[in-house]
């Protein structure tokens, strides 16, 4: 049996031996001897390497004597096409639908879905032409517009043969993915079924994929909404969806504390990082091109260096990001670019400066930083304390299908749907003419934990002190085993720091951390219930009927259940009502 982790490192079709699952799959595949076989494999495990070697075998026997790629980006057909070259497999990256076949040279192209969706009948002419091989890389995608999965069906339909692959086989919405099989599960949804599944959590106990520790940053943020209010409140609270998502929007605004704090953490991390690994790099996803070149200055005042900016309207995107992958530099950023794909294995610190919520581009996103080369490295991501965000940091693991059939709220608990159209609909009346527009005002950042295999570690701490470097000053390269000893060996010696600090500072020493949650809901309520009981007197009506009044005005639930920002807007209510 070949070692789980062998080869140690195999980046697109390089490697002259399969790893383990590798194997594994390519015997379940000649045993199904199917049409279409899905393959969801973990971002960074060597689905390139599978496919090429399938491909070189199906034309060795000469099953097939044609091989078609479909990738979701331009970028992507290059890395194909020279990943194809290493097994002696010559793949025309250039192909354009108005050349109806590849040069007589070529075994076969790499396309786009979207190239294909422009005109289907080229490429259905290209499949019926040979005896055809068609691996679609990210199949998912093939659901993107209904056209495109229309124009694939077309396209690939005389296919004699179709290799699916996916390092996420599932999608955000409910439009179904070309080739894929749905089957009823027990309460009759229409789920998709995989062929072969390798995932995150094998990969990782195999040493073929990294680990990920998830830094979570929360702090004070405060803004103006559309109609000319101040809010003010902390990320990572207790908060109803439509503040949290405000709250999200004005930490990742560069003009704020909130970036400049989290991406001077991030280097920090990544200089700790690079003691052990020399090249290691770091990469910041950002929503918009403003953004990111705002971000990319702010880089280059914490670190000397001018960053790699890869934005997609750029010609020279794949060249930069190429540029980047063999280099040394220390950042890139870049706008939803790199989210999908792209091979840089150095990388090995994160920033998830976006607001993108999906399962699917999370996973994507994260899919960059586990890309193994040796044992012992292990990545770093930070994030916003956001709940969404902090639900698919805990559940890297979890293996999802695609369901056609779906509830109106999300399968997976987090309401993903709910905060982006409070996002879109926040973007849409900014775009009015109004008296106020959004602001953001302010934002402060605390490190707030650690997430790793789902367990938290560590506790509030301000930027720069010795217990926030606790979670970012430790070994660059890391057993898989020992990272979760020593996580809890740098929480208690965190929680001794604080104390220490406290006691050597005396009853003056001051904060901006906020306090612990149960202790500001429990202050909110005293309050409120005063507030209720003073209002009572004046109008002589009993406390209950105050606070149906209450909730009828501003919603919510009751007193109890209330979160913090829910108690704040009864209680100023009933200030403006009650008299001095």
């Amino acid at each position: 049996m070949l070692s789980p982790s062998f080869p140690q490192r195999a980046p697109w079709g390089t490697a002259n031996k399969l790893r383990a699952w590798q194997q594994e799959a390519l015997e379940q595949y000649f045993e199904a001897d199917q049409r279409d076989f899905l393959v969801a494999a973990t971002p960074g495990a060597g689905k390139t390497t599978f496919a090429l070697t399938l491909a070189v075998e199906m034309m060795r026997m000469g099953e097939v004597n044609r091989i078609i790629v479909v990738a979701p980006t331009e970028h992507l057909k290059t890395q194909w096409a020279d990943a194809a070259a290493r097994v002696h497999i010559r793949l025309d990256p250039r192909f354009r639908n108005s050349d109806w076949a590849p040069a007589r040279h070529y075994h076969g192209a790499v396309v786009t879905y979207a190239q294909v969706a422009a005109k289907s009948s080229v490429h259905r002419h290209l499949t019926e032409d040979a005896k055809t091989l068609v691996i679609l890389d990210e199949v998912h995608h093939g659901g993107d517009a209904l056209s495109w999965g229309d124009a694939i069906r077309d396209a690939y339909g005389p296919a004699k043969r179709r290799l699916l692959l996916s390092g996420t086989p599932f999608r955000s919405d409910t439009a179904p993915i070309p080739f894929v099989e749905y089957h009823p599960d027990e309460s009759g949804a229409r789920i998709s079924r995989t062929d072969y599944n390798y995932g995150y959590g094998r990969a990782l106990a195999d040493g073929v994929v990294r680990p990920v520790l998830f830094h979570m940053y929360a702090g004070k943020m405060r803004w103006r909404t559309t109609s000319g209010d101040e809010l003010e409140t902390h990320l990572g609270q207790d908060n109803t969806k439509d503040v949290t998502s405000q709250a999200w929007r004005t930490a990742l605004d560069p003009e704020g504390e909130w970036m400049p704090a989290v991406l001077s953490a991030a280097d920090r991390r990544l200089t700790e990082i690079r003691h052990h690994v020399p090249d290691a790099g770091g990469l910041v996803l950002a929503t918009d091109q403003t953004v990111a070149r705002a971000y990319a200055k702010i880089l280059h005042s914490i670190t000397g260096q001018q960053p790699t900016v890869v934005l997609s309207d750029d010609a020279t995107a794949s060249e930069r990001i190429e540029k980047f992958s063999a280099g040394d530099q220390r950042w890139m950023v870049a706008v939803r670019m790199v989210s999908e794909g792209v091979d840089v294995p150095r990388l090995a610190v994160g920033v998830y400066a976006t607001s993108s919520s999906t399962p699917l581009f999370f996973a994507q996103a994260i899919g960059r930083f586990v890309r193994a080369r040796r044992r012992g490295e292990a990545a770093s991501v930070f994030l916003p304390q956001v709940p969404v965000l902090m639900g698919l940091a805990g559940e890297m693991d979890k293996e999802r299908d695609h369901a056609l059939d779906r509830q109106s709220k999300d399968d997976d608990g987090l309401e993903d749907s709910l905060l982006e159209s409070a996002n879109r609909e926040d973007e849409a009346s900014d775009a009015l003419t109004q008296e106020f527009s959004y602001q953001a005002l302010s934002s402060v950042a605390h490190f707030d934990r650690v997430v790793f295999e789902g367990q938290e570690f560590g506790q509030l701490a301000e930027p720069g002190t010795p217990e926030e470097e606790e979670f970012i000053g430790f070994p660059g390269l890391l057993e898989p085993e020992h990272v979760h000893e020593l996580l809890m060996q740098r929480q208690t010696r965190q929680s001794r720091l604080r104390e220490a600090r406290e006691a050597s500072a005396g009853p003056t020493e001051t904060t901006t951390l906020p306090a612990p949650l149960h202790r500001t809901l429990k202050e909110q309520r005293q309050l409120l219930n005063s507030l209720v009981g003073l209002y009572a007197r004046q109008k002589g009506e009993p406390h209950g009927a105050v606070h149906a009044e209450l909730r009828r005005i501003c919603g919510g639930p009751a007193v109890a259940q209330a979160t913090v920002t829910q108690l704040q807007s009864r209680i100023d209510v009933l200030r403006k009502r009650v008299r001095s």
